[in-house]
Order: structure tokens, then C-alpha cells, then sequence
């Protein structure tokens, strides 16, 4: 799963992506710095693995995982390919899911393409892009729909239909994720990968300064109403501060947390935050070798879950021995769980939730 880190130039992004993956890529001060993506995998925060390890002692401890892309900034006209649009629109398409970084600080040594700082504004300018470049995709889909209609297609009747209305939606300066659609036409509307389609987080990147005081000012909450109106989600980080703590080890990392009156990173709750908003969920296995999370989409169900960790035991499933995370956590011990009844039998049917540590019982 790809998530694409987006922006205006100059606002952040390389800091926050170096942040996420430790991939020390140069930062320039300069617009379009990021020519080519960055790509880098970050391990999902999961405190219940930390928690297992203590409890099995295992060899291994493996997280879940996503990636993440540094795309190059994008500035008014990208749609008709100014600065490096067409190298944007075309990376960002590749991604299930946009982080849309804000610049919210004040710096008289970093370039603002407008000339000064404004996250609604500039929050408005990318989104227009990404809208003129939906509409135009839109558009040529429009054409090859009403050869169908004048063809006597009933279907295309139906999708001529919904298409009028996205366009309108568009038109609109909206994003086609506030749109509300019914299941069937939403399959229609992922069919054109627009890009306004594509779930997304703000990130407010703030100065030290602000972290410090650790009260909201005027970009931050000017950036959340905006959000809020889309029905959309804001994390506020420091890039900068955020990059700094990367870099140390963890009993340093956690002093200078302490000091900013934060529990753990900002950047954690970015990560947790992207896993869920791609309708990502983990279940867990453990022993002595390893204790593991394993990445699946909301909904998946025990013997396609099995499929994760091997295609043998989603062909052979038998059942699943589950028992809910916090249930094991409850006793911290696999007999004693089982002699309180915890532990359940499941089908090939069951829904996996959240946290289920499971054993697949199979046979192949």
C-alpha cells in the first residue's frame, strides 16, 4: 500500500519523509527540489507487538509495514503540465492515498512560491489541480460514454448519469471523496482513477516554536476548519523537530519527547493514521520465533487472512484458533487463557477484527 506525500514546494515534505524513513534524501532550498519520488517502507507503530515480545521472548519481532512516496511539489498550473505536473500527476496516481503536508510556520529563509504563508489558500491551489486534471480525464471518459448512449447502451445511459453529476461535483471545486455515491457507483467512480477520489490527511507542519507553546494558532485551526468542512483529517507535527529525534536512540528520543510534553511522536500517529486510512487492520501471530503483525483490509475473512502469512494455508484451512489481544493480556499466558475459555474456534467465514492473535489450523 502506497501512500503519496504531497505539498506545494517548500513546505515540508523531504523533511517529514526523511523523518518517516530515516532515508537522509537532501533538502534544498529551492522550489522542485524533489524531482523524482522518494520511496521508503515505514514499519506501522504497534505497542501490542512490544507487549508480545516481553511475553514470548521471541527471536524475531516483525511489523507491519507501508510505503510511502516523497512526490515533487506541485504549483498552479500543473494541470497543463507547468513546473513538474505531469511528473506529479502521474506519481500521485500510483499512490491509494494522499498525505497532503501544509506548511503552517513562518521562515524568512524558506522560499514560499506565493510569497507568503496561507494553508487554506494553498490547500485550495493543489486541490484545484488535482480537480482540473480529474476533469479533464473526466471528460474524455464523458465522450466515449455518449458514443455508447447514441448507440442504444442502456448502461451507459446510467453511467452518462452519474458522470454529469461528478462533473458538476467538480465543477464545484469539490473532491470527488465528499461526493456521495451508492456502492455500484462507486466501483464506477474507482474505475477512472481520479485522483480527487484518493482518501487523504492534512498534515500541519508547524515550527518548534509552536510545538513548544503547544497551543493551536491561525494556520492550524484556518487548516482544521478547512478540513472539517471535507470531512477530512489533520495531525500536526514539527518536521523539523520530528527529523532531529529521529535520528537518536530511543532513551534520547524519549527525554527530548518529555521536554516537549509529547508521549511519543508525531509522526507515529501520521503512520497510524495513513494504516487506518486505508482501511488497513492487523492481526497478530506469536511464539518463540516470532511475533508478528500481518497487514489485511477491514472485512477479510479467516481463511483469506490465513493466505497472508502462506497461499498453503489458505488452501488447507481447517479453522482458526483466535483469541482477541487484549484477552491474552488480560492473564499473560496462552493456558491459563485457554483454561478461562478465551480462546475461540473459528470458520473460513469469520471476519478477522483488529488485534485477533490467531494460530491457522491446516492441512495441505
Amino acid at each position: 500500500m502506497k501512500l503519496g506525500i504531497v505539498g506545494l514546494p517548500n513546505i515540508g515534505k523531504t523533511t517529514i519523509f526523511n523523518a518517516l524513513t530515516s532515508a537522509g534524501v537532501d533538502i534544498v532550498n529551492s522550489p522542485f527540489s524533489t524531482r523524482n519520488p522518494n520511496i521508503g517502507v515505514v514499519n506501522v507503530p504497534d505497542k501490542r507487538l512490544d507487549e508480545l515480545e516481553k511475553m514470548y521472548k521471541p527471536k524475531k519481532k516483525t511489523f507491519a509495514k507501508i510505503e510511502f512516496y516523497d512526490i515533487a511539489g506541485l504549483a498552479k498550473g500543473a494541470s497543463k503540465g507547468e513546473g513538474l505536473g505531469n511528473k506529479f500527476l502521474s506519481s500521485i496516481r500510483e499512490a491509494q492515498a494522499i498525505i497532503h503536508v501544509v506548511r503552517c510556520f513562518d521562515d524568512d529563509n524558506v522560499i514560499h512560491l506565493e510569497g507568503s504563508v496561507d494553508p487554506t489558500r494553498d490547500v485550495e491551489n493543489l486541490n484545484l489541480e488535482l480537480i482540473f486534471s480529474d476533469l479533464e480525464i473526466l471528460e474524455r471518459r464523458m465522450e466515449r460514454t455518449l458514443k455508447l448512449v447514441h448507440s442504444g447502451d442502456k448502461n451507459a445511459k446510467t453511467e452518462r448519469d452519474l458522470q454529469v453529476t461528478i462533473k458538476s461535483h467538480l465543477e464545484s471545486g469539490k473532491p470527488i471523496r465528499n461526493l456521495e455515491v451508492t456502492d455500484e457507483e462507486k466501483k464506477i467512480v474507482d474505475s477512472y482513477s481520479l485522483i480527487t477520489s484518493k482518501p487523504i490527511i492534512y498534515v500541519a507542519n508547524i515550527s518548534e516554536e509552536a510545538l513548544i507553546e503547544g497551543e493551536e494558532d491561525d494556520y492550524v485551526k484556518a487548516l482544521k476548519e478547512y478540513a472539517e468542512e471535507e470531512q477530512s483529517q489533520v495531525v500536526v507535527i514539527s518536521g523539523k523537530i520530528e527529523e532531529e529525534i529521529s535520528q537518536l536512540s530511543m532513551d534520547e528520543k524519549m527525554e527530548i519527547l518529555s521536554e516537549y510534553g509529547l508521549s511519543e511522536p508525531g509522526l507515529n500517529k501520521l503512520i497510524t493514521a495513513s494504516y487506518d486510512l486505508l482501511g488497513l487492520i492487523s492481526f497478530l501471530t506469536s511464539g518463540k520465533d516470532e511475533v508478528r503483525a500481518w497487514t489485511i483490509t477491514k472485512g477479510t475473512k479467516a481463511q483469506q487472512a490465513a493466505g497472508k502469512i502462506h497461499s498453503d494455508i489458505e488452501r488447507g484451512f481447517i479453522r482458526a484458533e483466535v483469541i482477541p489481544y487484549d484477552k491474552l493480556m488480560e492473564v499473560k499466558s496462552e493456558s491459563i487463557a485457554k483454561e478461562k475459555g478465551y480462546y475461540r474456534l473459528e470458520g473460513k467465514e469469520y471476519v478477522v477484527q483488529d488485534g485477533d492473535i490467531i494460530h491457522f489450523r491446516f492441512n495441505v
